[in-house]
């Protein structure tokens, strides 16, 4: 699992783990991993705020969390998280700097007949047990990779199931834009921060995340985010709360449950399909 260390400066890990709640690093163990990776959830969103704004805009720059500090500023600045590429590779840097023993991985999504890479994650390694800590399914808990078994986090809003597949593994989670669920098959677990940043370069040309507004965080026992105009409640009762949004309760939901300064908040463009 070896990959070239990252370091984050100590001034801004400080800052990161203030916003998160801890008044000193965790420790470097499952108790540690699982405490941080549950902050992450509930603080760090996953979502495509600053792409669509990039996009709209026709910028050649890198895409938004292409540098893993400017990723963190972001989030510091605005309340703003990122897509799976960006997303993971700033949790990973996060991590390896802390001084866990951590991987950036590629996974697909089974969705048609994409047999491509198109999502990235982080994995974490204590010893020969392995865990995965993925900062767009946002699953609240380690899940522990067990060759040829089972595993699953359960829980009714954020909960997942993993299965050996051809000596790796499947996961089924549930989006927000699939209710019914959606399996991701893990690949390899030795992508380079190069090859990482190039796949989130390549997701401009395609990705589900490109024309419509899409916002996913955990808050207590529940899963809330936005999709294609419709804001969703996963309840720990496994009820589902669908609410179509007007512009106006949308900006309000950004601001008020997710935390999104205004000064981005407002420059989010309508969704190319409304």
């Amino acid at each position: 699992m070896a990959q070239k260390k990252v370091s984050l400066s100590p001034e801004l890990i400080e800052q990161i783990l203030i916003k998160l709640g801890f008044s000193k690093p965790p420790a470097i163990d499952l108790p540690g991993l699982s405490g941080l990776y549950k902050a992450w959830c509930s603080k760090v969103p996953f979502d495509n705020i600053r792409k669509r704004i990039h996009l709209a805009a026709n910028s050649a720059h890198p895409l938004p969390g292409h540098d893993d500090t400017e990723f963190f500023q972001g989030w510091l600045d605005y309340g703003v998280g990122g897509t799976c590429w960006a997303g993971n590779a700033a949790l990973h840097a996060l991590l390896d700097s802390l001084g866990f023993s951590c991987c950036l991985a590629t996974a697909t999504m089974e969705i048609g007949s994409n047999q491509q890479p198109d999502h990235g994650t982080v994995a974490v390694q204590f010893d020969t047990n392995q865990f995965l800590v993925d900062a767009s399914m946002l699953h609240n808990q380690p899940l522990q990779l067990i060759p040829g078994k089972t595993s699953s986090i359960n829980h009714p809003a954020w909960g997942l199931k993993c299965s050996p597949h051809e000596e790796k593994w499947l996961i089924h989670w549930r989006p927000l834009h699939m209710l019914d669920g959606c399996d991701c098959r893990i690949g390899n677990f030795s992508i380079s921060r190069d090859s990482f940043r190039q796949l989130n370069e390549e997701s401009r040309k395609r990705s589900p995340f490109n024309d419509s507004l899409y916002i996913r965080l955990n808050s207590e026992e529940i899963v809330m985010g936005i999709s294609d105009g419709t804001a969703f409640n996963f309840l720990a009762s496994s009820e589902i709360i669908k609410t179509t949004l007007t512009h106006e309760k949308r900006l309000k939901l950004l601001i008020e449950q997710f935390g999104i300064s205004e000064e981005i908040a407002f420059r989010v463009p309508p969704d190319r399909n409304t």
